[in-house]
């Protein structure tokens, strides 16, 4: 059943040029940071490694984004043509029929990060923690999802608030700036977690606020919860 639920979502991906386009649109990330990044600097005097964290951070974080965009936008759909109505009165249930959607985006955006991460090759972090900074950027997947579709009824609104929520990865990347309690003003952006988390790997934990630890836990913490807040507020939203 999983296997017909994927094969059919690949196909309506696929269908779709916005969203066929948006599948693919990661892979771009790991070219810039490979290969652009290094020549624009050879040709200006921008230094990548001092800007190693700042980089990582604004290409990894836009990749949650942009898979949360695409389950939104594929949520949307179903909707229009109620799906979810009909999921609901069968024995699947609409908890199952999302929490499958949800697992598929945080999947992709898991192994999106971890490509962007690896073959950027702009930082020498280890395969262990490319993974662990992969599973909490990849967290806001399905927050972005869900947040379109408590918004929005149809694909033009959806784009409108993929474009305003887009505005919040802002705040994660001034923050890096900060290195006292200042920073803490930005907390609110789920990604301000894991960049902090990036950036105290790259820097070393002496010159932060918090330790890797202590940015990683808070964070999973807090973006399961907003996750869960989202989820409800969808359930509510939709009344499935």
């Amino acid at each position: 059943m999983y296997k017909s639920f994927l094969t059919s979502e690949w196909k309506k991906w696929l269908r779709d040029p916005l969203l066929k386009f948006m599948v693919f649109y990661p892979i771009l990330f790991g070219v810039i940071g490979r290969y652009v990044l290094p020549l624009i600097a050879e040709n200006t005097g921008f230094s990548i490694e001092y800007f190693a964290d700042l980089i990582i951070v604004i290409l990894v974080l836009l990749v949650p984004h942009v898979y949360g965009a695409l389950i939104g936008f594929s949520i949307l759909d179903d909707r229009d043509d109620h799906i979810l109505t009909s999921i609901h009165v069968t024995p699947l249930g609409i908890h199952q029929f999302l929490s499958f959607r949800i697992t598929v985006v945080l999947l992709l955006s898991f192994v999106a990060t971890a490509y962007v991460i690896w073959f950027s090759n702009i930082a020498d972090l280890s395969i262990a923690n490319i993974l662990m900074i992969s599973l909490l950027v990849s967290l806001a997947a399905p927050m972005t999802g869900l947040f379109i579709n408590a918004l929005a009824k149809n694909k033009i609104e959806g784009f409108a608030v993929m474009k305003g929520s887009g505005m919040i990865i802002i705040f994660p990347i001034v923050s890096l700036f900060f290195l006292d309690k200042k920073e803490l003003l930005f907390s609110f952006a789920p990604g301000f977690w894991p960049a902090k988390a990036i950036s105290s790997l790259i820097r070393g934990e002496e010159i932060m606020l918090l330790t890797f630890s202590q940015y990683y836990l808070i964070g999973f913490v807090y973006i399961l919860l907003l996750n869960f807040i989202v989820y409800k507020i969808f359930l509510s939203k939709v009344k499935v």
